[in-house]
């Protein structure tokens, strides 16, 4: 393949850098470092212009947390104007990577997206009896720079390019030599590229049609179980050898028609639904949605688009039954959270309202709202004492003769 140059004058014009500065903005307008460089745009703009030139514009500045959904993970989160030099760079490559890329890649690629990587597995799953589902072992800890580095220059030949791929690289290790930091714009760029012999190796040498990778989970479909076996340790050979990585322990292989866990989703031959864990962690979501909005902290508007988000990535698989029953069941009582903080609103409404009417009628005497009790008799001459007046279904006897009177 012939190598690509020539590309570094084209990251630093500036309409590209102004281009960058766009894109890194998106969903980010209520940062204060993004309104700091918005305020200053073509100071920075300029800054960032001649730092790529001489090759000493700040790298490496990442903010570390770690989340634990689904599983733990440290995350970089570069500063804003680290954000502002990956897009430029990857404005003017990602089309290039992603011509280099084979079709069934589906992650971080214009066009393809994680719906349609399930969509294409249930396809095959409709095709083929078997499947087999593998990842790799802590993935981005432990792509290698060498390795990686060496893949990039036989892709691209432009000096300058290179070297900033290089202190890119270099501004994040786990171990010596190793590591790409999850967060940046560049380590997706990075690790599609760094997989692509993999995929090139199950199609073009292995020769295996049914085939899908999201990142670094892919999965293998067949007619016969035998096949994907000897796939299997085939593919842990080349994976090892060739990329200096590691499978997971044990590949999962089983019959399509049994279901298969992928992207979040439960894939058969003929339906897709929602698999366990994203049904948990939908529920979670909305009744922590619906307490915010009940609790005055989010606005109507927040928490309508909040589950707009959450509900997209539901309607993905086959899911309306399950939304329904959802909705229509009462939600537990956890801690200090409402049960119901949707009729919590409504009665907040209709209090008020009441009120209003009575400072609207101030002749007229105010009437003590009625909150229905299931309490016994011992618990309701406890709220007696305590309250003064409790509700009418808790008297019995005495009680409510003394209230007639």
């Amino acid at each position: 393949m012939k190598r690509i140059g020539n590309l570094f004058d084209a990251v630093v014009e500036p309409e590209n850098l102004r281009l960058a500065f766009w894109k890194a903005s998106r969903g980010k307008q209520h940062r204060p470092d993004q309104r700091k460089y918005a305020a200053r745009l073509e100071e920075e703009i300029e800054g960032l212009r001649l730092g790529l030139l001489q090759g000493d514009y700040p790298a490496g500045d990442y903010t570390r947390f770690t989340v634990y959904d689904p599983k733990e993970r440290v995350i970089c989160a570069a500063a804003f104007r680290e954000r502002v030099l990956h897009h430029a760079l990857i404005n003017v490559c990602e089309p290039l990577v992603d011509g280099w890329l084979m079709f069934d890649c589906y992650a971080c690629r214009v066009g393809k997206g994680q719906a349609k990587a399930v969509r294409r597995a249930q396809a095959f799953a409709g095709r083929y009896e078997w499947f087999l589902k593998a990842d790799i072992r802590k993935f981005f800890d432990s792509v290698p720079h060498e390795g990686l580095k060496a893949l990039l220059r036989r892709k691209f030949k432009d000096g300058r390019l290179l070297g900033w791929f290089d202190r890119i690289i270099d501004t994040y290790a786990t171990a010596p030599g190793r590591g790409l930091p999850i967060g940046n714009l560049t380590s997706q760029h990075f690790a599609n590229l760094y997989l692509d012999p993999l995929d090139r190796y199950v199609k073009e040498t292995l020769r295996v049609d049914g085939y899908v990778r999201y990142m670094d989970d892919f999965v293998l479909w067949s007619g016969e179980k035998d096949e994907l076996k000897v796939a299997r340790e085939r593919i842990a050979a080349f994976v090892a050898e060739r990329l200096g990585l590691d499978l997971k322990a044990e590949p999962y292989l089983n019959r399509t028609r049994h279901g298969m866990d992928f992207l979040g989703m439960r894939v058969f031959p003929d339906v897709v639904r929602l698999n366990r864990r994203s049904k948990e962690r939908f529920a979670e979501k909305a009744r922590r949605y619906e307490w915010l909005l009940a609790q005055g902290r989010w606005t109507e508007r927040t928490y309508q688009e909040r589950m707009t988000a959450l509900t997209a990535f539901a309607q993905q698989a086959d899911s309306l039954a399950w939304r329904k029953s959802f909705f229509r069941k009462p939600a537990p009582n956890v801690g200090l959270e409402p049960e119901h903080p949707w009729r919590e609103l409504e009665q907040q409404r209709q209090q008020r309202a009441l009120r209003q009417q009575q400072l609207e009628q101030p002749g007229q005497r105010q009437q003590q709202q009625r909150v229905p009790c299931r309490l016994p008799l011992s618990t309701a001459e406890t709220l007696e004492e305590c309250m003064g007046s409790p509700p009418v279904s808790c008297f019995r006897g005495r009680n409510k003769e003394r209230m007639a009177a």
